[in-house]
């Protein structure tokens, strides 16, 4: 482990000392690639606007069309916190901007796996829905696309992640910041801040046709209601706080605290033992976010989602103490998957090195798929490589299969790995999807072995050593004049998160 002290550009520094930010904080925010005061101006005035976003004027018109019809729309959202608060914004909002007719679907993260899939295209027709709208997922769901639409329905993607190298959805219109060619400023928009972006958008498009004037009437909704379930889901998924994820997340924060927040946020902080009127980006992430994820885990998401949906104090915290139950059981769960976990570690470790190998990829039998990815991350944590953790799938048939979820260090991309393996192994994969830091995949019982060395021999090849030892970015001592219950204070009052 090597400490390490990050470096402040004096300059950066000294251009917000004299836009009158405190000195200890210019320090903090120029180590951090703040460069001036414009980027903290967390205004919603200053948030980047949606017209940047590759694809939402088609986005906008496949709306408006079906708001004009009254179509049914269905959501087809993912199973974690990003994807549960992205969904309730998509059905508040919409309803909000008047579609009268809007539903969702949650894929089971055991019997359907993830994304937008055939089949669950073919349950979203039987609905009698005319327009798919995905939210947190769909980017690398070409076959479930075409299912969808041959099935007679319009299709919308709006999702976040990396698409893949190869065929891209043939979708109606995509909305997504890192689809190629997307030239918006912020590569860093959770599922939920894509979708409410989308919803700007679409009341521009209704201002601007004249839905909202004295002759119709109507006046127009409000959306920064909708803000803290984006601060949320932003904050649970670990995005980048960019300045304008922060803009978001702040905003979304100032709601809270003067008491303008959902009722299942505001039943899932009194389970949680937490405060509207103080909360911070550490209870969103540690309190609210393991909560909703927890019921995509090991229950069903709906849970969650109809706890952010409901406006009934006493369902949502009915709702949210269920909950609590779920993310009881996944925490005993965890623990015990990673014992067994660090069990099989020590035994790579046995070697004359006694160093863990350059990737980790474990299976065990007993392992279930919905906390894979947790179990990763702490092992990825306290051993300092990239790993994936397997578990047999739950799907009905499918118990050749095995689920793997995998988490990275800085320096190795993980879904650029997994492209890779694929490329020269095609046998072995057979899907995977994600991020640099965070992927997922599956394959069969018999090429674990096979993964397992392709992966290894990826990372031998991507990591130096210096990037296999462990390093702790640190901004140094805190000079004695800082000591103080005011820079406390002011600490407090800045939105920090990830990056």
């Amino acid at each position: 482990m090597k400490i390490i002290n990050r470096e402040a550009a004096p300059r950066a520094a000294w251009t917000l000392e004299q836009a009158g930010v405190h000195p200890l904080l210019a320090q903090l925010y120029a180590a951090r690639g703040v460069q001036t005061a414009a980027e903290l101006d967390n205004d919603l005035a200053a948030l980047l606007t949606p017209s940047g976003l590759k694809g939402i004027g088609a986005a906008c018109d496949l709306l408006l069309t079906a708001i004009k019809n009254q179509e049914r729309i269905c959501i087809v959202a993912d199973y974690d916190c990003d994807g549960a608060t992205a969904c309730a914004v998509a059905v508040r909002g919409l309803r909000l901007l008047g579609a009268q007719n809007v539903d969702y679907l949650v894929p089971d993260r055991m019997q359907d796996g993830y994304g937008l899939t055939p089949p669950i295209s073919q349950r979203v027709a039987a609905t009698g829905a005319q327009l798919l709208i995905t939210v947190d997922n769909g980017i690398a769901s070409v076959a479930g696309v075409k299912a969808a639409q041959d099935l007679g329905l319009k299709v919308l993607v709006t999702d976040h992640h990396l698409p893949a190298l190869g065929p891209q959805p043939e979708a109606d219109a995509i909305v997504n910041p890192n689809q190629l060619g997307c030239e918006f400023a912020s590569k860093a928009l959770a599922g939920v801040g894509v979708m409410f972006y989308l919803l700007l958008a679409l009341r521009a498009k209704l201002r601007e046709q004249g839905a909202y004037s004295a002759e119709t009437g109507i006046k127009q909704p409000k959306l920064d209601g909708l803000l803290p379930l984006v601060a949320l889901g932003t904050i649970a998924d670990v995005v980048a706080l960019d300045a304008n994820n922060r803009r978001l997340v702040a905003q979304g924060m100032a709601r809270m605290r003067r008491g303008a927040l959902p009722a299942g946020i505001s039943a899932l902080l009194q389970v949680a033992g937490g405060h509207a009127q103080t909360v911070s980006t550490r209870d969103l992430g540690f309190m609210l976010g393991p909560r909703i994820n927890a019921a995509g885990r090991l229950d069903d998401m709906r849970l969650g989602i109809e706890c952010l949906l409901t406006d009934d104090a006493e369902r949502a915290l009915q709702l949210a103490q269920e909950l609590n139950q779920i993310n009881l059981a996944r925490r005993e769960l965890e623990a015990e998957m990673k014992d067994q976990a660090m069990a099989i570690v020590e035994g790579l470790l046995a070697n004359d090195s006694g160093q863990p190998p350059p990737a980790l990829a474990v299976f065990d039998e007993s392992f279930h798929e919905g906390v894979v990815g947790i179990v990763a991350s702490r092992l990825k944590d306290r051993l300092h490589r990239p790993t994936f953790v397997f578990a047999p799938s739950g799907a009905a048939g499918s118990s050749h299969i095995l689920k793997g979820s995998g988490r990275s260090i800085a320096g190795f991309h993980l879904r650029d790995a997994l492209d890779l393996v694929a490329k020269r192994h095609p046998e072995v994969l057979i899907r995977f999807g994600g991020h640099a830091m965070a992927a997922g995949c599956s394959i069969a019982r018999e090429h674990f072995d096979a993964f397992n060395t392709a992966l290894q021999t990826v990372a031998q090849e991507w990591l130096e050593p210096e990037t296999l030892e462990q390093r702790i970015l640190t901004d140094g001592p805190l000079p004695p004049q800082h000591m103080r219950l005011d820079i406390v204070d002011s600490f407090n009052a800045c939105v920090w998160g990830q990056g």
